[in-house]
């Protein structure tokens, strides 16, 4: 066995190792991005004239074709692991210890090696069926506040002023403001 700062070996997990301040990290990231999802622009296929309804199952009809002809294909993969080298503790008095190395296991992930194909495979669909995609802004407070709430049932026409409203509970509306 090897000796580490706070702990026995590697087998043997504490709190200094890498995996709790990764999750913590993942957490706190969740967290940030659900709370700014307000303030993120919609990003969607669009097509002028559409009703949403139909935009969403166009949608998920794409995505299911993508996936069908571009299925998941799940790689398992390994970091190296890394070696910590040994280190020297020296006290006031001159006298010193070494304390031995230890080895950092590699962490196993997974990832998706058709992803990428398959998003261009749905957006060729989508393209097909004659969507675009957009990125529409989120309206700024004082235009969200002056409108009445509401959901787009049909895509309207794209301007520059043109921005979103989220609501709660998924669905959107777009708005038209005057400069």
């Amino acid at each position: 066995m090897t000796e580490r700062p706070k702990g026995v070996n590697s087998i043997v997990m504490g709190p200094d190792m890498p995996h709790s301040w990764v999750m913590r990290l993942r957490l706190i990231f969740a967290a940030v991005v659900s709370t700014l999802s307000g303030c993120l622009p919609l990003s969607t296929y669009y097509k002028t004239g559409v009703p949403v309804a139909r935009l969403q199952s166009d949608t998920t009809a794409c995505e299911i074709r993508a996936l069908r002809d571009v299925p998941v294909a799940t790689q398992i993969r390994t970091t190296p692991p890394r070696y910590v080298p040994p280190r020297k503790f020296c006290k006031p008095d001159g006298s010193c210890i070494t304390k031995g190395g230890y080895w950092i296991e590699g962490e196993v992930y997974s990832y998706d090696a058709n992803k990428s194909l398959r998003a261009r495979a749905n957006a060729q669909c989508m393209a097909a069926k004659g969507y675009r995609p957009v990125e529409i802004p989120p309206c700024p407070d004082r235009i969200a506040r002056s409108v009445q709430p509401a959901a787009t049932k049909t895509l309207p026409a794209l301007t520059p002023n043109s921005c979103v409203i989220r609501n709660k509970g998924g669905s959107w509306q777009i708005v038209t403001s005057t400069p």
